[in-house]
């Protein structure tokens, strides 16, 4: 597979709960960081883990994947029933076939106040 179409299959696998799909498409040794949360995840079965065991009630809308090479940027949409809904935009790399690194920036929309400095120029949406 090319390496946006392992990010493409991972976020389907994800959407599907196919966690044994999941693992494959990620190296042993895989580290995925969150620098909003400043947590690492280090290792394929602790990914898995992350996403298996997020509280349900929760869906991925794939907004885009971009690549060059073996560096593909995704963007997707997460609403959660419960939690509200995010947006997370990420990069990985992908070696042989399966992602080795990745840095995800999860946030949610309108999650941050607009600064009085700048608020005469912008608008929210």
């Amino acid at each position: 597979m090319e390496p946006s179409e392992v990010v493409r299959a991972l976020w389907n696998r994800i959407q599907a709960r196919d966690w044994t799909g999941v693992a494959d498409l990620v190296a042993e040794n895989a580290v995925v960081e969150w620098p909003v949360s400043s947590e690492r995840i280090a290792g394929r079965a602790n990914y898995v883990a992350v996403n298996r065991e997020y509280p349900e009630g929760w869906s991925i809308n794939v907004l885009r994947i971009v690549a060059e090479g073996d560096q593909v940027v995704s963007e997707v949409e997460v609403p959660h029933a419960d939690l509200g809904a995010f947006r997370v935009v990420s990069f990985w790399t992908v070696d042989g076939g399966l992602i080795v690194r990745g840095t995800e920036y999860w946030t949610s929309p309108g999650a941050d106040s607009i600064p009085a400095w700048r608020a005469h120029l912008v608008e929210r949406y």
